[in-house]
């Protein structure tokens, strides 16, 4: 029999597994269903030219072409001198004895247009990044010459060569590292750092992209009370806020509005039809159970494009997704807080990167070795935070929190550096078995 971390992570008996009835007259559907329904339907922002320096973290919605070549022309690797090889052909490559004498006919420093010649016998002092004069092939590293001076490698009149390179040494030539007009980067693409200075070097000053969502949180409960706030019975302090607006922080979204409502659902309703004309998109908290009191699924029914489902997924099972009446999209989510986040990776995520238009809308999944074992739950998808490791080049897992009672185990959430993703049909995880898992937070 596998074992489960306890609370303190020591292994503990396994309970039984989850019952999985449903209330009467509701379905569930597996979650790939349920996020392959709102990719279908949520439609893509409209795409923006807009300058390279704003469009760090945005996704390209047109390929780019280089202008020019990388590099513009051919130019040193190294500071030294440029010569041609057929001056150091006598002596096979390395060092040479004696060493070769050239004389120095000119400079040419990093940015400088000149273009000396090179008679045979001559070298041109010539530093990184400077255009090579058309005549030479080869730079010698300044490091392998010697000048008039004892100890001084530059040379005023002449340099010896102490050493040969091969023809074609420390040169780089036009266009071997991206051609004219080939493709730097497609739609779909992330603009990070490295995009953005590969697109800037070959030319480009601006880019076709998606803007960023627009995006409202709403956390919902009359229970909830702000930071500092003083309790009685019933009460708790309202952390999802917090949460999902750091989510969003995390994937370069910054909230335009953070909210907390009470459970009413009229006050709740017209809330949202204030906000729909405003953003693209809003998320709420809580309220989408079977509950008399579920305010979120109650003012949501009378949206004719918004259903309530219950997904095979724990946590997270009951699930509102749809488009208002309006103009944004909503995400209902549950209210306990790792079903709230287990339910905004699974499904938030994907679709806040389909509207930017990207074309990998999920985190990767890698595999990991589960070091403490624990109970799956029958019918549906065990979605679990663990705290991952690496040892010997290996990632390793194991629950964040128990297996037993994920959804609100908020304090344990917080350690968490990935979720452990378990297939409906594949039951209990043993130790030392590989599970997929995706790294969040990072």
């Amino acid at each position: 029999m596998a074992e489960t971390a306890g609370p303190a992570g020591e292994p503990t008996a396994a309970p039984a597994a989850e019952p999985t009835a449903e209330p009467a007259g509701e379905r569930t559907i597996a979650p790939d269903q349920h996020l392959a329904w709102i990719l279908a339907r949520i439609p893509r922002l409209a795409p923006a030219e807009v300058p390279l320096r704003d469009a760090h973290g945005l996704i390209l919605a047109a390929d780019v072409a280089a202008p020019h070549a990388l590099p513009l022309w051919d130019n040193s690797a190294m500071d030294g001198y440029a010569v041609r090889a057929a001056d150091l052909a006598a002596a096979a490559p390395g060092v040479l004895d004696p060493p070769v004498s050239l004389r120095v006919v000119g400079e040419v420093a990093a940015g400088s247009p000149d273009d000396p010649e090179l008679p045979p016998g001559t070298a041109v002092r010539i530093m990184t990044g400077a255009p090579i004069p058309s005549a030479a092939d080869t730079v010698v590293p300044v490091e392998h010459t010697r000048g008039e001076e004892p100890g001084d490698p530059w040379g005023r009149d002449t340099v010896e060569i102490l050493r040969a390179p091969v023809r074609g040494a420390n040169v780089r030539v036009r266009g071997e590292d991206v051609a004219a007009n080939s493709i730097l980067a497609r739609a779909g693409d992330p603009l990070g750092a490295r995009r953005l200075a590969a697109l800037a070097a070959a030319g480009v000053s601006s880019a076709r992209v998606r803007a960023r969502p627009r995006v409202a949180v709403i956390a919902t409960g009359s229970e909830l009370r702000g930071p500092g706030e003083p309790l009685t019975r019933g009460q708790i302090p309202e952390s999802n806020s917090l949460l999902l607006a750091a989510l969003l922080a995390e994937h370069g979204i910054v909230a335009e509005s953070v909210t907390v409502s009470a459970d009413d659902a009229a006050a709740f309703r017209a809330r949202l039809a204030a906000l729909a004309p405003t953003v693209d998109v809003i998320i709420t908290t809580g309220g989408v159970g079977p509950g008399r009191h579920d305010i979120a699924r109650i003012a949501l029914e009378s949206e004719p494009d918004v259903r309530a489902v219950r997904v095979a997924v724990r946590p997270g099972q009951p699930q509102c997704a749809g488009a208002l009446r309006g103009g944004a999209w909503i995400f209902a989510l549950p209210g306990n807080p790792v079903s709230a986040a287990v339910s905004f990776e699974l499904f938030v995520v994907p679709a806040l990167r389909h509207v930017q238009g990207a074309h990998e809308l999920e985190r990767p999944r890698l595999a990991a070795t589960a070091e403490l074992g624990w109970r799956g739950v029958a019918g549906r998808l065990q979605v679990l935070p663990v705290r991952i490791a690496t040892e010997a080049g290996q990632l390793r897992c194991r629950p964040a929190v128990d297996p037993r009672g994920v959804s609100h185990a908020v304090g344990g959430h917080g350690g968490a550096d990935g979720y452990a993703l378990v297939g409906a049909e594949r039951g209990d995880v043993a130790p030392g078995e590989r599970v997929d898992v995706i790294l969040v937070g990072t």
